[in-house]
């Protein structure tokens, strides 16, 4: 059979099993290969059945983690959110033995939603029931909280979290869009009053954005050993070279946001990217991973694919190793 172009029984050949090594995800005792498969597709711009071949094609070729949250996708008019979790669960249901294969990462706590909105201890005993009824699983790998909530103190959080670990429901924890004083105020409250702390972070970060995790977070990550898993690792694409004017921008549903991205500086970024991607024979939203990959505090990227094409990149860029001065090439690319 074919789909996308791609035989199928391409991806079942085990072809890029070989060099998929398995890294720590900080101190949780999970492993995970370096790619993480972003689940906010599902249920959006790709359905239920592509989702399906998607994910077949990820776990045959030795990847393990795969990223949603209970907020995905309520932002596609005629949703509600749970979309994604839903088609994960079907997924797992129609592929006996697969759950076990899975790192489950999912997250609680929409910044937006407000019938999913917030960290407070009651919100969150009723959103992993609802979570893990959506995944037809009995737990989750990682279950993060998806934003910060100033109106809950972060020990009621935490006490919740410590809840479901005992009762088996959580293997481990995390946080996704904490700043470094937040996650310092965590990790402090945690060892405060005995609780498990947050061993986990999951910030934006991607070779145009920045800001947000070198410096003081990431310092802190290093610190206290931290797991780290990027969000918007192809900054929604632009990244991926896809977009290079205007237009362009009607490439995709997400094409409406590149013009941020589209100046001086992020010109000056594709330009080094299209030069290391030529070297390695590699595109640059590989290349661009990759470069996350090169970066001591990070575990591994999260990054999404609607097409096999798509998925066939992200496999190619778990394995793809850029040299030291390529490295420092991009590190200035922009700069």
């Amino acid at each position: 059979m074919v789909v996308f172009g791609f035989s199928v029984g391409f991806w079942r050949s085990g072809s890029y099993h070989r060099g998929m090594k398995q890294r720590k995800l900080g101190r949780t005792g999970l492993e995970i290969a370096p790619m993480v498969l972003g689940g906010n597709v599902f249920g959006w711009t790709v359905d239920e059945k592509t989702s399906f071949t998607l994910l077949d094609a990820f776990v045959d070729a030795g990847l393990n983690a795969i990223d949603t949250a209970d907020i995905y996708s309520a932002w596609v008019p005629g949703n509600h959110g749970g979309e994604s979790e839903t088609i994960l669960g079907n997924w797992f249901h129609r592929r006996p033995g697969n759950r076990e294969k899975v790192v489950l990462i999912t997250k609680v706590g929409s910044a937006f939603a407000p019938e999913k909105k917030g960290l407070s201890s009651r919100w969150i005993h009723q959103a992993v029931e609802d979570s893990l009824r959506r995944l037809r699983t009995d737990h989750i790998d990682l279950y993060l909280s998806h934003w910060p909530d100033p109106d809950v103190p972060y020990e009621e959080t935490l006490e919740a979290f410590d809840t479901l670990v005992k009762a088996g429901k959580v293997k481990a924890i995390g946080a996704s869009n904490l700043d470094a004083s937040q996650m310092a105020a965590s990790l402090a409250a945690a060892q405060k009053v005995g609780l498990p702390r947050y061993e986990v972070l999951q910030p934006e970060y991607n070779l145009y954005s920045r800001d947000k995790f070198e410096g003081a977070l990431e310092t802190l990550t290093t610190r206290e050993g931290l797991g780290v898993i990027t969000y918007y690792s192809l900054a929604s694409g632009f990244l991926t070279g896809k977009y290079r004017s205007e237009a362009d921008f009607g490439k995709s549903s997400r094409g409406a946001g590149m013009a941020k991205y589209l100046n001086p500086r992020g010109r000056a970024i594709l330009g080094t990217l299209d030069q290391v991607a030529q070297a390695h024979g590699a595109t640059p939203g590989e290349v661009a991973l990759g470069w996350l990959l090169a970066k001591p505090g990070v575990t591994a990227p999260i990054a999404s694919a609607t097409s096999l094409d798509q998925m066939a990149g992200l496999i190619k860029a778990a394995t793809l190793t850029l040299t030291p001065d390529q490295v420092a090439l991009l590190d200035k690319a922009g700069v």
